[in-house]
């Protein structure tokens, strides 16, 4: 069993710059893929950035440019960080790992981006 539980969401103005994390309960050795997702309103929740074993990184074409995402064992954490981020960018953002064969989710956390 693991637990993921994010932070770091608030409200931006257009052009700034949040970072997020995800905790996990555990190493995140293990876990692998890591990856960040988002659900507006109304939308259905779609990939924002994967982080692989290594150094694979993939991200939506949304985001490419903007957004980081890294991940530090040592600290069992995933960091999203967002930048120029754009009133587009609002929804929900969840922290997902797969482990074992079984997908955890975290809680979410909320961003919001003023125009």
């Amino acid at each position: 069993q693991v637990q993921l539980a994010e932070s770091g969401g608030g409200l931006v103005q257009a052009g700034g710059s949040l970072r997020l994390s995800c905790t996990a309960s555990g190493s995140i050795f293990s876990i692998n893929p890591m990856g960040w997702y988002r659900q507006a309103p109304g939308k259905q929740r779609e990939v924002v950035a994967i982080i692989i074993s290594g150094d694979r990184k993939d991200y939506a074409d949304s985001v490419k440019g903007r957004f980081t995402i890294s991940r530090d064992n040592a600290k069992n954490t995933v960091y999203l960080q967002m930048n120029s981020l754009k009133p587009e960018d609002t929804a929900v953002y969840y922290c997902n790992g797969f482990m074992g064969g079984a997908g955890y989710w975290g809680q979410g956390t909320q961003v919001t981006v003023s125009s």
